[in-house]
């Protein structure tokens, strides 16, 4: 396990990067040894640096939820990270919201639904069942998914491991919000589906049953894994599910059209 003094030095040399716009190299490979938990603690560490700035917590992300991506990453379960004030973008209806580009570094968009918690959800035995009670909406959901380790070794071009993702925030960098909000027991939420356009095209299509099959499930294994930290969902939190989407590249001037009929859609570019 890293010590202190390492796990604080990973965290700034991320935090850096976000500001530089600048990728730092792999940790695994610099550090042999690293483990998922020292991922986690330098997350937590670099959140840590982040609330002394005055950043607030909003909420968490999943990742990884998907049987393929665990597969392709060498894990049996998702990741998480969080979700802080500054990572919001609200759409109203009908608009185009813009967004910096220039707040991220090689920005990727994913498809998801989020939970908004009405009620606190504390480990280490929670349920879909509970999940669902404790859910005050779902509401259609981007996540800007960013890189601030890079995802190829710069001279290997070897991926990064998993204890890289996990120490970037899960590669959390921004949620976008402002479609319809629906009840969770009244609505089917595996056939939620949407269709992403990039630049009018039809780039990805998915439905929510693609989060492990029903995307509350991953609520309760969040819930149930931040328990051994000390740590619960709180009620007003904001968790994202997981994507049912690959990641769509996006570059300077595109726009994403996320359509989830009867949901609503979400429209934005990147300026």
């Amino acid at each position: 396990m890293f010590d202190d003094a390492l796990i604080q030095q990973l965290a700034l040399e991320l935090h850096q990067s976000e500001k530089s716009r600048v990728q730092v190299e792999h940790f695994s490979k610099r550090f042999a040894g690293m483990t998922i938990e020292d991922g986690y603690h330098i997350n937590r560490a670099w959140m840590q640096i982040k609330f002394a700035e005055g950043r607030t917590l909003i909420g968490h992300k999943i990742g990884l939820t998907s049987r393929a991506m665990q597969v392709a990453s060498q894990i049996d379960e998702p990741d998480y990270g969080t979700l802080l004030d500054d990572m919001r973008y609200t759409c109203s209806p009908g608009q185009v919201l813009d967004i910096p580009f220039t707040n991220f570094i090689i920005p990727r968009v994913e498809v998801e639904l989020a939970f908004i918690l009405k009620k606190e959800l504390r480990g280490p035995h929670v349920t879909v069942e509970q999940v669902l009670d404790a859910t005050d909406y779902v509401t259609p959901a981007i996540e800007i998914i960013d890189s601030r380790i890079e995802q190829f070794d710069r001279h290997t071009k070897v991926m990064r491991k998993v204890y890289d993702t996990i120490s970037d925030n899960a590669a959390n960098a921004g949620i976008v919000l402002g479609a319809k909000h629906v009840d969770p027991h009244t609505t089917d939420l595996p056939w939620c589906g949407a269709i992403l356009r990039q630049n009018g095209v039809v780039e990805e299509t998915g439905l929510a049953a693609g989060v492990q099959g029903h995307p509350a499930v991953g609520i309760a294994w969040l819930a149930n894994k931040l328990a051994p930290w000390g740590e619960h969902l709180q009620a007003g939190e904001i968790v994202l599910a997981g994507s049912f989407t690959k990641p769509a590249l996006a570059k300077l001037g595109d726009v994403f059209d996320a359509d989830y009929g009867p949901l609503g859609r979400l429209q934005f570019q990147f300026v």
